[in-house]
């Protein structure tokens, strides 16, 4: 990627100036250039390379190398703004064998003047970024494993075929072998006899009744007949 060169910003029409010598240390004035006859007319481009910047005047038509400016830091020497115009520039140009001069440039627009000065910054702060980080300590990297013994516990829920949520565990239903059930009823439909006692409908534990006329109380078979009789005048009494 260090030897790719890419385009940070292009702009199609550019105006040169010859500058006169600055006398003091107040800034150059585009005032006291004649701007009315640019000294040369072409395309401008503002490339890089690996950690390298530089603004390269070139032929509208051939793309022939008018004249290029290394930057090494922007605000800096390498590219300086007037003190009366945001459109115009000093560049301090440089040839093959390390000679330089200073020379003026100049937008028709203000915007490409604004888009020059938005992309030097952006790319200048590109490269302190990428420096503070490549001079960062490593970190370790970060340890995702279990370590010795260590365990970990998921609860899981199981969607059964109704669409209905379980635990997962097996129930057991009622009367499906499980032990938790009632027992079946006999098969006749009617409940078993206590032992010892006589069959329903039998006439052993019958109550007689005396239709005779008058009360009755009826006699009770489990009465002994050797009980004593008391005395009694009404006839209706029942013998004991």
């Amino acid at each position: 990627m260090d030897n790719y060169e890419s385009i940070l910003l292009v702009k199609p029409e550019v105006f040169v100036f010859n500058i006169p010598p600055r006398t003091s240390n107040r800034g150059y004035r585009a005032a006291d250039w004649n701007l009315a006859e640019p000294a040369w007319t072409g395309r401008m481009r503002l490339t890089s390379k690996g950690n390298e910047c530089a603004i390269k005047l070139e032929d509208k038509n051939s793309g022939e190398l008018f004249a290029k400016c290394p930057i090494e830091t922007y605000p800096g020497i390498a590219i300086e703004p007037v003190t009366d115009s945001s459109r115009y520039f000093v560049l301090r140009i440089q040839d093959d064998n390390g000679r330089t001069a200073f020379i003026g440039i100049g937008f028709g627009d203000r915007s490409d003047s604004f888009d020059l000065n938005v992309a030097l910054q952006d790319h200048f702060k590109w490269l302190k970024k990428e420096k503070q980080i490549s001079e960062e300590p490593a970190k370790p990297a970060l340890d995702l494993g279990f370590k010795e013994g260590e365990t970990i516990k998921i609860n899981m829920k199981i969607t059964k075929k109704d669409g209905s949520e379980g635990s997962g565990r097996s129930k057991v239903k009622p009367g499906n072998g499980g032990g938790l059930g009632l027992l079946p009823p006999p098969p006749s439909g009617k409940l078993p006899a206590p032992p010892g006692s006589s069959p329903a409908g039998s006439p052993a534990h019958a109550p007689k009744v005396d239709n005779s006329g008058g009360e009755s109380w009826g006699e009770f078979a489990s009465a002994s007949a050797t009980s004593p009789v008391p005395p009694t005048t009404n006839s209706n009494w029942v013998q004991f």
